[in-house]
């Protein structure tokens, strides 16, 4: 297929592009490169730098290139800098999809993935444990955006049949288990990233956000997926799709969670190195518990995680991260 993959230059989205390649298929990366790394998108994929708000440049994409389906990433996702820009999320996160959905649909794509969030059930459960069928409640303007953009291609699947699988990740983390890429955030957010950079000496300390949570040892507890497994699931997803199977919601997580303080003492065993570790108060629109009840997504698509281990995670993290000046 010709597949349209938007956000291709960051973390997931390149190397999910990458596989894509792989497979035989010829992909056209859009990115902004206000989070990505122009480096960071496979060379065997076409780039364009622009941004996914502006329908027009996404229609003449589409046409240009005979684009059959679409994977969508380009987004903003820090749940603390939603907080504090929330209009920047909703203009992003929201209208983009809206500018997508619309190219799309005025030009016959049948075929969407849409690059979700758990974040979206917000506190979800008493037991941290969610299903696609539990009801979204977001607490945060960024799992408000992603909610809100999941119900736009819900519509336009209703009215121009655009059928769409959206992929709910929960903690996407590691590197590229043949060294080729990882995480080259500028500012670093997610916990493993910065655990990795703790332990190579790139940062004095990291901190833990909230040690009074309802969990075993008061931090918060969150389920962390391979990228090379998440990766693989969106292959999977478009495959799904072209072989005719309808529009449907998955969670893409591995169905156990990690404290925070089990992630840092697991980043110190595995690299061999310590650091300080910090406690501060929680953090505005932190869930204290959430994991992924993925066994909607191992069944539809025969899914087995190839790298379920959290040594593995954060020891690819690390090695990785010890590449990067």
């Amino acid at each position: 297929m010709k597949v349209l993959i938007t956000g291709g230059a960051g973390f997931i989205g390149s190397r999910t592009t990458q596989k894509l390649i792989d497979e035989g298929h010829e992909t056209v990366v859009l990115d902004d490169l206000s989070t990505g790394f122009k480096k960071s998108a496979p060379s065997g994929a076409h780039f364009i730098e622009g941004n996914v708000r502006d329908g027009d440049l996404l229609f003449n994409i589409i046409q240009k290139y005979s684009i059959e389906s679409v994977v969508h990433f380009a987004g903003k996702l820090v749940i603390s800098e939603s907080l504090q820009q929330p209009t920047e999320y909703f203009g992003i996160n929201t209208r983009g999809s809206l500018e997508l959905a619309k190219a799309c649909a005025k030009s016959k794509v049948r075929n969407l993935l849409f690059s979700s969030t758990g974040a979206v059930y917000g506190e979800g459960r008493i037991s941290g444990i969610v299903s696609e069928e539990t009801i979204p409640q977001p607490i945060c303007p960024y799992g408000s955006s992603k909610l809100m953009a999941e119900n736009i291609f819900k519509k336009f699947d209703e009215q121009f049949g655009i059928k769409t699988v959206i992929l709910r990740y929960f903690n996407a983390a590691g590197a590229a288990m043949d060294g080729t890429n990882g995480q080259r955030t500028a500012k670093a957010t997610h916990l493993i990233h910065l655990a990795s950079q703790a332990a190579c000496g790139k940062r004095s300390s990291v901190n833990i956000y909230g040690t009074d949570f309802p969990t075993p040892d008061g931090t918060g507890v969150r389920d962390y997926i391979h990228v090379d497994d998440l990766a693989d699931l969106h292959v999977r997803a478009l495959s799904y799709l072209q072989d005719g199977g309808p529009s449907d919601v998955f969670n893409c997580g591995y169905g156990r969670g990690y404290s925070v303080r089990e992630i840092l003492k697991t980043m110190q065993k595995v690299s061999g190195r310590q650091f300080e570790i910090k406690e501060m108060g929680r953090r505005p629109g932190d869930a204290a518990t959430r994991i992924a009840d993925a066994s909607k997504i191992r069944k539809a698509f025969d899914w087995t995680p190839k790298w379920d281990d959290i040594d593995l995670i954060c020891k690819s993290a690390y090695e990785w991260e010890k590449t990067q000046g």
